[in-house]
């Protein structure tokens, strides 16, 4: 492909991207094509003979898009919100373009640095302590996923507690990693790739009002393990529960740590985005505890995935941590130690130009448009509540603190799931479920940047049409 053959490409390509935002909200949430019609549908293998892009274009709108469960739709309230926006795509275009290698400093210097100037511009910008800026001990970097971030926080936190023992023969005792209950799966997950076993983590219940983690719990977790000759290594706390946005109290829990001398590690994979206002920072009280944090500007901050923002408080243990220097990747910048090598700051050794679209993103909204764009869907998250709050068929679940709500039927299980399955049946919304204190409760996040009142009412329109033909009159 020419660099001419390119231009004309691309503008058909940016034209069907642009095509497809605006045509969004006549098309249905998800499919409802049973699982194996695209395979089906595709040839056996690749054409003999290469193929004009607008061919390639003809199949997306037949093959792909109606396929697809729409993640930028206005309708789409599920999990949580994965945005995008113009500037995203352009930043991950011209990354693309670059096609820049980043695993060292030497490999891409511009690379490198803009991603610590972006880290450090979105830790003045959520207001995070100063100990996680790279003008200290400390600084950011860009993870693919909270996930991520969580193995790694993991794997240092072992290399502190075993005096970094484990580089050399492994995990030599038994560690320990605490969460709540509603702490994510990744944790778990992160701690079996630490060789932490099985019983690596340790659940910790919560408050039944606020569903945060109880710091009572913990302290009796820690202090039981540590009488049976555990080491308490690793507390991931939670600001925005994956399941109803509950948040852990920081403030207790990392006096809990700093006694006992555990690592602490804070995920808010979602509500991290929020804290760009400074009324939604609540969450954040006790913070300077933290030796690492996370969230996910590709979550609620208009940033296409993957981009996670990973801090932590001590970059030199964590570049002992994970370091390994082969003699082809030598070079005088590194051996100088005036530089960041970010291969040292995740388990794999390549890694793209991600620091790209959040630059385009920041720039394009400013402070004030991604205040805007969290403050709206918190008001567009509210207005539904008090719709379920006026209506006594219906019931909130549990706190609502930022765009979040969980919400039932005052019915039992089997009526929530049928309500959740006939809505989402519709086409115009895709809502999912949890559980709370044990019963299937419906969720409703708000978050695409193509989401108005209009949406927000019409799944409460919806779900009240449903409830109405389910319930016994």
């Amino acid at each position: 492909m020419t660099p001419e053959e390119f231009r004309r490409a691309g503008h058909a390509v940016v034209d069907w991207i642009a095509d497809y935002w605006a045509t969004l909200p006549e098309r249905p949430v998800t499919s409802a094509a049973p699982p194996g019609t695209v395979v089906a549908a595709l040839p056996d293998g690749p054409p003999e003979r290469g193929e004009p892009v607008e061919a390639v274009l003809a199949d997306l709108d037949t093959l792909v898009t109606p396929h697809l469960t729409h993640w930028q739709h206005p309708g789409f309230f599920g999990y949580f919100p994965a945005n995008t926006s113009g500037p995203s795509v352009l930043g991950d275009l011209v990354s693309s373009g670059l096609g820049v290698q980043g695993m060292l400093w030497a490999t891409g210097p511009a690379c490198t640095e803009l991603e610590t100037a972006m880290l450090d511009w979105l830790a003045d910008l959520l207001d995070l302590p100063k100990r996680f800026r790279s003008a200290g001990a400390g600084g950011g970097v860009i993870q693919d996923s909270a996930s991520s971030a969580t193995l790694v926080a993991t794997l240092v936190a072992v290399h502190r507690a075993s005096g970094g023992r484990w580089r050399e023969g492994g995990v030599d005792r038994r560690y320990r990693a605490y969460t709540s209950t509603q702490g994510h799966s990744s944790i778990e997950k992160a701690a079996r790739i630490a060789g932490l076993g099985a019983d690596g983590v340790r659940v910790v219940e919560v408050d039944p009002e606020t569903l945060a983690m109880s710091p009572a719990a913990l302290r009796a977790a820690v202090e039981a393990d540590r009488a049976d000759g555990v080491v308490p290594t690793i507390v991931v706390a939670t600001v925005g529960t994956t399941s109803t946005t509950a948040v852990d109290p920081l403030p207790e829990i990392g006096a809990i740590c700093a006694e006992y001398g555990i690592f602490l590690h804070v995920d808010a994979a979602y509500a991290g985005a929020a804290t760009v206002c400074p009324e939604l920072r609540s969450g954040h009280a006790g913070l300077e505890y933290a030796d690492s944090y996370c969230f996910d500007p590709h979550k609620w901050l208009l940033t296409g995935f993957d981009c996670d923002a990973f801090w932590v408080a001590d970059r030199g243990e964590l570049i002992e941590a994970l370091t390994v220097l082969p003699e082809y990747l030598r070079n005088a910048a590194t051996e100088s130690g005036a530089v960041i090598d970010y291969r040292d700051w995740q388990v794999p050794l390549g890694r793209r130009f991600r620091a790209l679209k959040l630059w385009f993103v920041l720039r394009w909204y400013g402070v004030e448009g991604l205040r805007a764009h969290i403050r709206s869907g918190v008001a567009l998250a509210a207005r539904f509540a008090d719709r379920v709050r006026a209506d006594d068929r219906f019931e909130l679940a549990a706190p609502h603190p930022y765009s979040l709500v969980c919400f039932r039927l005052r019915a039992d299980d089997a009526v929530n799931a049928e309500l959740l399955a006939r809505v989402n049946a519709s086409g115009r919304v895709h809502l999912t479920h949890t559980r709370v204190a044990g019963r299937h409760t419906l969720r409703l996040a708000v978050g695409s940047p193509h989401t108005t009142k209009a949406h927000v009412d019409e799944a409460w329109t919806l779900l009240s049409a449903a409830a109405d033909t389910l319930l016994p009159h």
